[in-house]
This record gives C-alpha cells, structure tokens and sequence, in this order.
C-alpha cells in the first residue's frame, strides 16, 4: 500500500467514532499493538527531542524501504507513534520525505491533543521525514 492509502484508511478507521474519547481508547489501542522495540535501541540518541514524554525511534533499511520501530513510555504518545510508524514505515525514503501529513489534520488529531503532545507529534514527524532524508541521501 502507498502512504496516502494508508492514510486514507487512518483517516476512515477515526470517522467511525463518534467522539475523542473513543478516538484516544482506539490510539490507545494502536500502541498496544505496536511492536516492541529492542531494548538496545532505547538509548538517548534514539530519543525524540521535544516530546514532554520519551519517544524512541529506530529507522533501518531493510531491502530498498525503511522500516521503523518505537515506543514511548506514555499510552497516548505510544498510540500517536503507532498511527505514524503506521502511515511511514516499510516504504521508499523518497515517498516518506514527500509525503504529505494532512491525514493529521482529517482526523482532528493535532487539535485535540495538548499544546506540548501537539509540539511532540511534530517532533515526532520531523525525526521520521529526517531518517528518510538521512537513508536517501546514502541511496544516491
């Protein structure tokens, strides 16, 4: 699947709650289900600067697509991470820095989120288009 189809489907799974509180036991949810990031991995040059809570995040290549993995030690922050591994993991690094962030808005994430997660959330999307940038730069 694309980026935007992927999105898309984010994008229909949140139109069928009816209010944020359902949304936020769905993201929830979606950080329960995210896989579990190696220990070894949680060590501060993985760690997301900006986020009120700890974000790690590990990119790596695998054949041509970068895949990510994650974790955060709060449920929210885990569950925004889990919809964003979600939309950019095991594709191009070209079509993640490309790739447009608007499905954040359609589903109303960022405005429902407080002043420091919304800071986080874009910190979060500014270090994954970031190790996009850094693995397609050693592809050219």
């Amino acid at each position: 699947m694309t980026i935007q189809e992927i999105q898309d489907e984010i994008v229909d799974e949140f139109s069928m709650f009816d209010d944020w509180m359902q949304r936020y036991e769905y993201m929830i949810d979606l950080g329960k289900s995210l896989p579990l990031i190696d220990e070894n991995l949680k060590k501060e040059e993985n760690l997301i600067k900006g986020c009120q809570s700890k974000v790690w995040v590990h990119g790596e290549m695998q054949a041509d697509k970068l895949v990510f993995t994650a974790d955060s030690d709060a449920i929210i922050t885990k569950g925004i991470i889990a919809i964003l591994i979600r939309a950019f993991s095991n594709q191009h690094p070209a079509a993640i820095i490309n790739a447009s962030t608007d499905f954040i808005d359609e589903i109303g994430l960022k405005e429902h989120l407080s002043p420091t997660r919304a800071n986080g959330l874009v910190s979060m999307i500014k270090q994954l288009k970031l190790y996009a940038i850094a693995y397609q730069t050693q592809l050219n």
